[in-house]
Order: structure tokens, then sequence, then C-alpha cells
């Protein structure tokens, strides 16, 4: 049912599927309420030593001062800032340039975002027409978006 006008929450998961994210109330770890989310793959599956480390890496972010409820604020340090600031670290301790807000939202959000955005709207139309849908033939489909990796 989301229309595009209102923000959205952000968590990262570990490797086990469990989602951290922070809010007024602090850092959450949730195993469900993200069924209905886009997931936007952050690592590749040939960084082993990255896979290894990540759920350590997580939690101790995770645990950060910065990250107990009285820091929240709206605006400024959100769920976003957390997702955003863990990416950086991640990126930064692997020699990477930190990414800013802009830059991480248009180049690894926005694809993934207009791509499930497309879908939806095709789907809200099928749901109103006498149709049938079949699946074709297994086909290589690259939207372009995820071709970027968020950690390299």
């Amino acid at each position: 049912g989301y229309r595009g006008h209102c923000d959205l929450h952000v968590g990262i998961t570990n490797s086990q599927g469990l989602v951290y994210n922070y809010d007024q109330e602090g850092v959450h770890r949730a195993a469900s309420g993200w069924e209905q989310c886009i997931s936007i793959p952050l690592v590749q599956p040939d960084m082993w030593e990255l896979l290894q480390q990540w759920d350590n890496l997580l939690e101790e972010f995770s645990s950060e001062e910065a990250w107990l409820p009285h820091r929240y604020e709206e605006q400024q340090h959100n769920c976003y800032t957390f997702a955003l600031a863990f990416v950086n670290r991640v990126r930064q301790a692997r020699g990477r340039a930190a990414l800013s807000k802009g830059e991480f939202t248009e180049r690894f959000l926005l694809p993934h975002t207009t791509e499930a955005s497309r879908y939806l709207a095709l789907q809200q139309q099928l749901q109103h027409r006498d149709l049938y849908v079949v699946p074709l033939a297994e086909q290589q489909h690259d939207s372009g978006a995820g071709n970027h990796s968020l950690l390299e």
C-alpha cells in the first residue's frame, strides 16, 4: 500500500537475516516485521573475508554510544544515518571513500526503489483487469539495479 509519500524505515541484516534498525527507542534486532521490504545486497558473495566478520562488525557498531535512544533526532540522526554510517565504516575499513547521503541514495537506493515502484504499479494495474499472466521460459534479466557494490 505504499504510495511514495512518506519516509521508509531502513535497517541492515546480519548473516542470519536479523534486521538491525534504529529509532527513537534505540537499536532493535528484529527477526520479523520486514517481510515487505526492498532488499539491497551490500556484500558480494565472493567477499568471504568480510562475510566472516559481518555479524561481529554489525553487533559492535550497533552497540556504540552514538545509537543510544537519547541521541535519536528525526531529521539528522535516524535509521538512515545508522545504515549509512555502518556502510561507511565498512567501506573505510576496506580502504574505500565514505559515501554522502546523496551519493548513497542516487547510486544504490534509487535504482532499487524505482524498480520496485514500477513493479508495484504494474501489479496494481493488472489486479484491476481480467488477465492471466503466464511465466516465460527463464530469461537472464539485468535491470542495471544492483550492478554496483557498496563495499568495493
